[in-house]
């Protein structure tokens, strides 16, 4: 029985595509509430303020306190402390970094911080490989394999860092899941409410196989896979070997 669980939010507390409560996922956290079982929301979320998507949750029923709640923004400043960056995302993306104080330039960035937009160009990628050669230290916000749009999947972001660290063998961090960084912030998250908690304390659930639960399996954790998310079956995931 785990002491704590890490639960993932898109496509296994809410849907990808209403993005609305999964059946069952409210009655889950309520009752983890009633027994007093640890646990976070984690999330790779990039497109909104930490502040406003946490409050979406708590509007769509969920009984949930803000310390227990994580996302990248709570990682970024610690892996990315230069305020002149360049960054690849969408617009949204922008404004949430320069509200964080950061500020993004095109010429000589420190680092350049990625995430996903569905809109990518080969210029884009010409541009993030031409950066990765000069040097510039490349971040990527998490370390999905691919996401769904429309009804379409698209290279995750830790598609795109493989892509630029195989053409240039410049090395990449990851801010959110599955990287260390990420969840070893939560895990430090959750020792103030049990100080005796460790990775194998922990259970973690989530829809997406590479993008969260091989790098919490390799830290110890145990992983629950659901098909509530971007796959229907278990027999399309294809995972690496160990």
């Amino acid at each position: 029985m785990p002491k704590a669980y890490f639960i993932d939010v898109q496509g296994t507390l809410i849907d990808d595509l209403g993005k609305k409560p999964i059946e069952g996922a409210i009655a889950f956290i309520e009752y983890l509430n009633t027994q007093n079982i640890p646990y976070l929301l984690i999330t790779n979320n990039t497109k909104h303020p930490s502040n406003e998507f946490f409050n979406f949750l708590v509007s769509l029923g969920f009984p949930i306190k803000f310390t227990s709640y994580i996302d990248t923004f709570t990682v970024l400043q610690e892996i990315a402390p230069h305020k002149e960056v360049a960054v690849f995302g969408t617009p949204k993306f922008e404004d949430n970094l320069k509200a964080l104080g950061y500020k993004i330039v095109t010429d000589k960035p420190k680092e350049m911080i990625i995430t996903l937009n569905q809109h990518y160009t080969n210029e884009d990628y010409a541009q993030m490989i031409d950066y990765a050669l000069q040097g510039v230290k490349v971040i990527g916000m998490h370390g999905t394999s691919i996401y769904a749009k429309e009804g379409k999947s698209y290279p995750g972001v830790g598609a795109i860092l493989a892509m630029i660290h195989y053409a240039t063998k410049a090395p990449t961090e990851v801010v959110g899941k599955p990287s260390k960084n990420f969840y070893q912030k939560g895990l430090n998250m959750l020792r103030e409410i049990d100080n005796t908690l460790n990775f194998e304390d922990i259970e973690i659930i989530s829809d997406d196989v590479i993008g969260d639960l091989v790098g919490a399996k390799k830290l110890g954790m145990t992983t629950t896979f659901v098909l509530s998310g971007k796959y229907q079956s278990a027999d399309i995931v294809s995972t690496p070997k160990q």
